[in-house]
């Protein structure tokens, strides 16, 4: 634990040396011209930045680095703002409140707004004895009180968002930035999340182990609908969805319906969506940690007669960020003004002092 409290000291550390009393950022501010881009920076309404970081930190040498990581992104002052797409920890450590309490100040000293979308390591396969042996439903239900304590704003510097609290759903967002529609939506790895909970004894899911996945499949397809259906009335000139879980992923030769089947019903509903927006459609996810920008519901993918699915999608960009031990660098996303080639690009920035 000694190195534990090390990472935690220098979280509180930051947390007192950085943070600072912003005003809200809006999450729709709109306009041309030179502006604020919702959070006090100011640059072109017409282009913007973000960052994206995930599955992060990986064990003791990450968790003392991650303080490092944020310095890092808090000194890109052309941020408008910051996505974890999930994975707190690494697969084979302990879910423990204290970890999460360590992580959430560590979230804390962003002076950016920081958007979190829970990924399967903090509380799909806690269930694992290498994690603890928890139910994972009731860390997912700590995961909420913890990193969503104020639903409807985001960490880091408060910006504002919608969120579905009143649905039970506090993770899942929205917001718009410069014709820009976002969301990010609680998708998470183990199938989403209906894998047997091994850990306690379970074989098959179990009776509650389903209904949470319903429920919370329903709530993100919502989610989803809403967030396409406002861009289209918008007229907004990019869609872009974010998520822990890796669909798609590249290095699964052969995928199995016991891996990859629970996706169907949100893989359909991207495809209908993005069909229905016709403008660029931006998916960018966590989960199999090595960075990939690809195009996995095009016509000819092998994903879509795995999905059991007939309508290829054309506009739909996928963008895996670095994790685990590839996490020496951050993901930099910039719209581009009107009239670009292409509405957004992607470059990975390297971490000042990365773990290893």
């Amino acid at each position: 634990m000694s190195k534990f409290a090390i990472a935690t000291a220098g979280a509180v550390l930051l947390s007192a040396t950085l943070l600072t009393s912003p005003a809200l950022a809006a999450g729709d501010n709109q306009g041309g011209g030179q502006s604020s881009n919702g959070n006090g920076h100011v640059g072109n309404t017409d282009s913007f930045s973000f960052g994206v970081i995930g599955d992060v930190p990986y064990g003791d040498a990450e968790i003392q680095a991650f303080p490092s990581y944020i310095q890092d992104l808090n000194a890109h002052k052309e941020l408008s703002f910051v996505a974890h797409v999930g994975d707190i920890k690494n697969g084979s450590s302990k879910c423990t409140d204290e970890y999460f309490n360590a992580i959430k100040q560590n979230f804390d000293s962003f002076t950016l707004p920081l958007v979190y979308t829970p990924g399967d390591n903090e509380w799909t396969d806690c269930h694992r004895p290498n994690n603890g042996a928890y139910n994972p439903l009731e860390r997912l239900a700590k995961v909420r009180e913890v990193f969503f304590p104020k639903p409807g704003f985001t960490l880091g510097a408060p910006m504002k968002v919608k969120s579905q609290v009143q649905e039970g759903f506090p993770e899942n967002v929205t917001f718009r930035k410069h014709q820009v529609a976002f969301t990010a939506v609680n998708i998470p790895g183990s199938n989403n999340s209906t894998l047997p909970w091994t850990g306690l004894g379970q074989t098959q899911p179990t009776a509650a182990q389903l209904d949470e996945v319903q429920k919370r499949t329903d709530a993100d397809i919502q989610e989803l609908k809403d967030t396409f259906r406002k861009a289209r009335n918008n007229g907004d000139r990019a869609v872009v969805v974010m998520t822990q879980a890796d669909m798609f992923d590249p290095t699964i030769a052969a995928p199995s319906q016991a891996d990859f089947g629970a996706f169907k019903p949100l893989v359909q509903t991207l495809i209908e969506e993005s069909n229905a927006f016709g403008g660029p459609v931006y998916l960018i996810n966590g989960d199999s940690h090595v960075f990939n920008e690809d195009y996995p519901l095009a016509a000819g993918s092998p994903w879509l007669s795995f999905y059991g699915q007939s309508t290829a999608v054309k506009n739909l960009t996928r963008v895996t960020v670095d994790g685990s031990n590839n996490a020496k660098d951050w993901l930099k996303v910039t719209v581009n003004p009107e009239g670009s080639a292409n509405v957004m690009s992607f470059d990975r920035v390297p971490f000042t002092h990365p773990a290893s």
